[in-house]
């Protein structure tokens, strides 16, 4: 069983930036598609984006151009570089991770381990 630990949330104002990461116990095939979506209450779950582990990262275009989605080489820890942070970005951020290449689209249906979540509080 694989576990996923986010860290980087907090409570910020709106226009700054935050990174968020994603640490695996185990990078293995198991963890070859990671991703992120973001839970509220209003609008419930939402992906918002994934990357294999060889790269190839795609985005929700509701955060392209501010957002960004990486995983460092060595390490395959996940990262979500939100920039520009506006009130609608305010959720709980969850690491996601599947076996095998990420299916476009990559929905909940297809994520075989999820992290507790990391919250992200907006002030304006």
């Amino acid at each position: 069983q694989v576990q996923l630990v986010e860290s980087g949330g907090g409570s910020v104002q709106a226009g700054v930036s935050l990174t968020l990461s994603c640490v695996a116990s185990e990078y293995s095939y198991q963890t070859t598609c990671m991703g992120w979506f973001r839970e509220t209450p209003v609008k419930g779950r939402e992906w918002v984006g994934n990357i294999d582990s060889e790269g190839g990262p795609v985005l929700t275009p509701t955060v392209e151009g501010r957002f960004s989605i990486s995983r460092d080489k060595v390490t395959q820890a996940l990262y979500l570089r939100l920039n520009n942070v506006k009130s609608e970005d305010a959720a709980t951020y969850r690491c996601a991770a599947r076996p095998f290449r990420c299916p476009r689209p990559f929905t909940d249906y297809h994520v075989s381990y999820w992290g507790k979540g990391a919250l992200v509080n907006v002030s304006s």
